[in-house]
């Protein structure tokens, strides 16, 4: 199915697939939005009035107490706000602009992480960091493709060469031809997108825990917070609410900061691969509501398309002539538009008209073998269309290139 092809549920409304896809998922995801607003406000509202109830309360108190006007106080706290977010702390907290601190920051900067504990005060600071960030965060995002693209490579490889051995060993390849049919099959076998995203999201959960059986003890969270702390890190969200490595000292300080970042630069990449490949199931998804709200849409959409099934397909006859007047001419004469070069069922079969047929049956064949054996187009499920998307630029055209989609909405 083509691209710019309509919709059959909404031909009248000049949608092709691409359009209808994208605005069926800005909906879903403005539905997302919604409920996602909902259940936290639910959720985190009370406590933050209990929190802002008990804050006003203690102020009151240390005013009263000490004899300072609330508004003396409030302006000392906003003071106090500032310096800390400049990085200057009461509790004795390491300098954030030193040269590891400097590269902690950086390193949140070009992998678009940004906790926000440290942040750039100074004009010439922030016009830098304008520059800076432009081009780190397009190299980090090339890199974040690149090494997606190894991982599915590796990931393929070793799972090919499983299937091969499963093959062999389940007896369905004779012993004698197993070289030459891995040789001629097996170089176009494509991992399944469930077997990579369940593969990828075991991986993500093993980093995951392990960071957090190394930040429990080390950065003296509770081990829940730091499975929250890995996920919005590896995530790249980067809320700030809790930040690694940022202690003035630690024990074997050097070997930390270095698991540390190694750590979060694997984790990143991992959650950055299972999001691309989560992507491609949710794309399956809206191809499968596509096809639904279409036949939903339009109850005649079924017989349109039994009826131009029946035009497309080769009968004998069709090889027309079209006139000037509306009128199409076979080799006995005009007939009417509507018949299409249909001929009436007490008619023959001319051998020329049989042949045609034939020929171009042939010839389609032959061009659909030509691609299977040379691998293009690349095809999904029995469609030569990537399967939702077009384009195959970036991330999206790595796994489409990489996987079989395996799809149920065409």
């Amino acid at each position: 199915m083509s691209a710019r092809q309509r919709l059959p549920g909404c031909r009248s409304l000049h949608i092709n697939e691409d359009n209808g896809r994208f605005v069926l998922l800005a909906l879903l995801i403005l539905i997302y939005l919604l409920c996602g607003a909902a259940v936290f406000s639910a959720i985190e509202r009370p406590s933050e009035v209990r929190a802002r109830v008990r804050w006003n309360r203690t102020l009151h108190n240390f005013s009263d107490a000490f004899n300072i006007s609330v508004h003396e106080l409030s302006t000392f706290l906003r003071e106090y706000e500032t310096a800390a977010a400049a990085g200057i702390r009461a509790d004795a907290l390491r300098p954030r602009w030193d040269f590891t601190g400097a590269f902690y920051f950086v390193a949140t900067v070009v992998s678009t992480i940004g906790f926000g504990m440290t942040t750039p005060v100074t004009v010439a600071g922030k016009v830098f960091l304008i520059f800076y960030g432009l081009l780190g965060c397009a190299a980090t995002i090339l890199f974040f493709n690149l090494f997606l693209e190894r991982i599915i490579t590796v990931l393929a490889v070793v799972m090919k060469a499983f299937r091969l051995h499963r093959l062999r060993t389940s007896g369905l390849l004779p012993p004698g031809i197993c070289q030459d049919f891995a040789a001629s099959t097996l170089p176009g076998w494509k991992p399944s997108v469930y077997h990579v995203m369940l593969i990828l999201g075991l991986s993500a959960i093993i980093i995951s825990c392990c960071a957090s059986a190394m930040y429990t003890p080390i950065e003296g969270w509770a081990y829940l917070d730091s499975l929250y702390f890995c996920f919005v890190t590896f995530s790249t969200i980067g809320f700030g609410d809790l930040v690694s490595s940022q202690n003035k000292a630690y024990s074997y300080q050097g070997l930390y900061r270095l698991a540390n970042f190694l750590l979060i630069l694997t984790g990143v990449c991992c959650i950055y691969s299972l999001f691309n490949v989560i992507s491609i199931v949710i794309k399956q998804v809206l191809n499968w509501m596509l096809s639904k709200m279409s036949c939903l849409c339009c109850q005649r959409c079924n017989k349109a398309s039994a009826f131009l099934g029946r035009r497309n397909a080769i009968r004998p006859g069709s090889r027309l002539r079209q006139g000037h007047f509306g009128y199409t001419y076979d080799s006995e004469g005009p007939c009417d538009n509507d018949r299409e070069g249909r001929r009436l069922s007490g008619e023959m079969i001319s051998m020329r008209d049989l042949a045609g047929s034939n020929k171009i049956s042939l010839a389609i064949m032959q061009k659909q073998l030509s691609e299977s054996a040379n691998g293009y187009p690349r095809t999904v499920c029995g469609s030569s269309r990537l399967n939702g998307f077009s384009g195959g630029v970036g991330a999206l055209g790595i796994m489409n290139n990489r996987l079989a989609e395996t799809s149920d909405s065409r």
